[in-house]
């Protein structure tokens, strides 16, 4: 049985909530007592300003590991969040496809990291992925036992889940026959909105136990936090959304309890 899980938050569009949903839940798990790190995969580094990492103190990131320059305990800093850590992300992590692109072992350097007794003290690793299928949400989709999808509730919602889903099989087939879907959430929602409600119900049609039953709401104060450089949960915990995240990473542990159970 695995000592942790693995997490990738992945999908190819942008602005559907993947960076929101690995903070917020991340520090959800925590604030129940899982001891949880998040690697930041994207250059851009929304997850790491997110939790409060200023990009001057971030003197190692994802690509020293990526590299095999340092390892994940050597990179990993402590946020404000008590049992939350971060392996934070800068800009050299867009010369990291060109550098590596001839090596045989390209698809694999984060599994190689993770699988370190030192990643295994944490219940969760979260991986955060840039808003594309290339080399980097590669190696997080080699290296995780499941993918988690964020879903904006919006009209193109299923194409670009279906895109997703191949990509997923595409993986299976060449380098990780074990990835599993964790599950979709569906972000975004609006409960005023007609299109929104729909999206719901085709999605659930589409892919059933696959959905999480939580729906992240659209909410100001889950936007604001990250100028802050807070988790929203640490922002304001009675908005719509913290809730809701909070709810989510209740489903999240129950599906892991009866995933170990069967």
């Amino acid at each position: 049985m695995d000592k942790n899980r693995i997490i990738t938050i992945a999908n190819q569009k942008g602005g559907v909530g993947k960076t929101t949903t690995a903070i917020n839940l991340a520090t959800a798990l925590a604030a129940i007592g899982e001891r949880v790190l998040i690697v930041d995969l994207d250059p851009q580094g929304n997850a790491s300003t997110g939790l409060g990492i200023d990009r001057k103190s971030r003197k190692l990131s994802s690509y020293d590991v990526l590299m095999g320059y340092n390892t994940i305990n050597e990179v990993a800093m402590e946020t404000a969040v008590p049992n939350l850590s971060i392996v934070p992300s800068t800009m050299d992590l867009l010369g990291f496809e060109m550098e590596i692109s001839q090596s045989s072992d390209r698809a694999f350097r984060l599994r190689r990291a993770l699988s370190t007794p030192e990643a295994t003290g944490y219940s969760y690793i979260l991986l955060d992925c840039p808003p594309s299928f290339n080399l980097l949400t590669m190696n997080a989709m080699a290296g995780a036992h499941s993918v988690l999808v964020p879903l904006q509730c919006e009209f193109f919602a299923l194409e670009g889940l279906s895109q997703l889903l191949d990509t997923v099989d595409q993986v299976r087939r060449t380098v990780n026959p074990l990835l599993d879907i964790q599950g979709i959430v569906l972000t975004m929602f609006d409960a005023r909105n007609n299109l929104a409600q729909q999206v719901v119900s085709d999605v659930r049609t589409y892919l059933g136990e696959k959905v999480y039953h939580t729906l992240i709401p659209r909410n100001v104060r889950v936007s604001e936090a990250p100028s802050y450089g807070k988790p929203a949960i640490l922002y304001d915990l009675k908005c719509a959304g913290s809730q809701a995240y909070l709810q989510l990473a209740s489903e999240v542990i129950q599906r892991e309890r009866r995933r170990k159970a069967a």
